[in-house]
């Protein structure tokens, strides 16, 4: 059975993977708040049993659908993991916001998340922080790896630039702020690091 093909029942891979994938579209254009559990089923189209069975709430839903994000390499932080790229590039590779035709621009889901749960101790709002602190982890070791003597100080002030950036952004409707940030970013790496780098 492939990965699209549902059961009868619409109880089969394929209808968790259209939940998703609903899901997703609709929290990028309205919202996770704005979005209720009926409106995403309608738009699977899946029933709101067959919702309910693969998501008993609805942060479980946006749960996954965040860990979608982050193992897909489409946040801002996923730059950060490519073996591809020069530690530099990646460090400033958070600064160039994905899709800039996107509209509207959302920033970064994990910021928006937390935002949108502001309780600290909730689900979503935890899973948040984690993978806020995970940027910040993978950055120090970027930085470190570049030979700066203080990259935990310095990976703040870069997260920190990264994140502003991208809040701007969604808020502005400019896909392409980051672009400001990035050049404080430049300026504190060329402080920071070796003049061999």
């Amino acid at each position: 059975m492939s990965a699209t093909t549902t059961t009868p029942q619409g109880r089969g891979r394929g209808g968790r993977e259209r939940i998703l994938a609903a899901a997703a579209r609709l929290f990028a254009v309205q919202g996770i708040n704005a979005t209720g559990m009926e409106q995403v089923a309608e738009e699977a189209p899946v029933s709101k049993r067959t919702l309910y069975a693969h998501f008993r709430t609805k942060s479980d839903l946006v749960i996954a659908y965040l860990e979608g994000l982050a193992s897909s390499g489409a946040t801002l932080e996923g730059v950060l993991t490519r073996e591809d790229v020069s530690p530099r590039d990646r460090i400033l590779g958070l600064f160039d916001q994905p899709a800039p035709d996107a509209d509207p621009v959302r920033g970064c889901p994990f910021i928006d998340a937390a935002a949108e749960f502001p309780d600290p101790d909730s689900a979503v709002h935890s899973y948040a922080r984690e993978q806020k602190l995970k940027m910040v982890r993978l950055v120090t070791a970027l930085v470190a790896e570049l030979g700066c003597r203080e990259p935990a100080a310095l990976a703040e002030q870069l997260v920190t630039l990264a994140d502003g950036a991208a809040s701007r952004a969604m808020v502005l409707g400019e896909a392409d702020y980051g672009r400001h940030a990035r050049a404080a970013a430049e300026t504190l790496l060329s402080q920071a690091l070796p003049s061999t780098t």
